[in-house]
């Protein structure tokens, strides 16, 4: 592709409008995560009788913490009112609209649509491509609030990108589900960290440790969010970091220190096996019997 090509859908995507395409498939994956979520950790009803049937208010609270839980965890960790995302009506209103489809439509015809595999591609891409906007806005108003605080602008880009994940617990308490082992801090998803790279890539930028245009790391990040959620969607790579993440561990984290301390107690052990006088008893007994 031509450089200046290049260059210039980069400059397109960075100045793409998030509402209302790529925020609907935002709430539509959101909302199918909370119907997905219910039933198999509910342990009640059937298909014909969901948890958003029985409990609507419920449901339609928890599908609402996840659509906005990025801004609201950001606006907590920066001071702000943590309700503020909900003063736009037109977003609530959309969301609604969309959680109202996702688990009430005729036949249930708009979550089997977004099941099927080339719809589910576009909304991924969409949901991906808001995803990246979310992180870097994150990054650009922590910076703003707190310019040398380069832990605190991170963290916030990362909250921005992958709140759901963070939001997990909250949302399922609301639902009458209590599970704590399970969070994003024990077990972080492939959106939280892949938010974090975004965010720590950002901030370089600002930084001025990248001498790249804005538009081409905009895009770069996009095409990186969206290239992975098509893996993981195809070819089931959910978390292309597990290589990197254990073979740092292994370096840096002790494992490969553990693995020479337990060869070095396995050695001796066996060597007091070979050597152990019951062992010569016993060949003895062996040898008699041959006898």
């Amino acid at each position: 592709m031509d450089p200046q090509t290049y260059m210039d859908i980069a400059t397109v995507v960075t100045k793409l409008k998030m509402y209302p395409y790529f925020d609907i498939a935002h709430y539509i994956l959101m909302c199918i995560a909370v119907r997905d979520d219910v039933v198999p950790q509910q342990g009640q009803g059937s298909p014909s009788q969901p948890f958003s049937r029985k409990h609507p208010l419920s449901s339609w609270l928890s599908s609402m913490l996840i659509c906005f839980a990025g801004s609201i965890i950001a606006n907590f960790l920066l001071g702000e009112p943590v309700i503020t995302p909900f003063k736009d009506h037109l977003s609530i209103l959309t969301a609604t609209a969309v959680w109202y489809l996702v688990n009430y439509s005729p036949f249930d015809l708009i979550y089997k649509l977004s099941k099927f595999l080339p719809i589910k591609l576009i909304i991924c891409i969409l949901k991906e491509t808001q995803r990246a906007h979310k992180v870097y806005h994150g990054v650009l108003v922590a910076a703003k609030l707190y310019p040398s605080s380069y832990l605190i602008v991170v963290i916030v880009g990362t909250v921005k990108g992958a709140g759901s994940g963070v939001m997990k617990n909250f949302d399922r308490l609301v639902r009458g589900i209590w599970v704590p082992g399970n969070n994003e801090i024990l077990q972080p998803s492939f959106a939280t960290k892949a938010s974090l790279v975004a965010s720590i890539i950002f901030l370089c930028e600002r930084l001025n440790l990248i001498a790249v245009p804005h538009p081409l790391i905009y895009f770069g990040v996009v095409l990186f969010f969206v290239y992975f959620k098509i893996s993981s969607v195809v070819l089931g790579i959910h978390d292309p970091f597990v290589p990197l993440e254990n073979l740092f561990c292994a370096i840096f984290m002790g494992g490969m220190w553990d693995a020479l301390r337990r060869a070095a107690i396995k050695e001796p052990a066996k060597e007091d096996e070979n050597k152990d006088p019951r062992n010569d008893v016993i060949k003895s007994k062996e040898e008699k019997k041959k006898d």
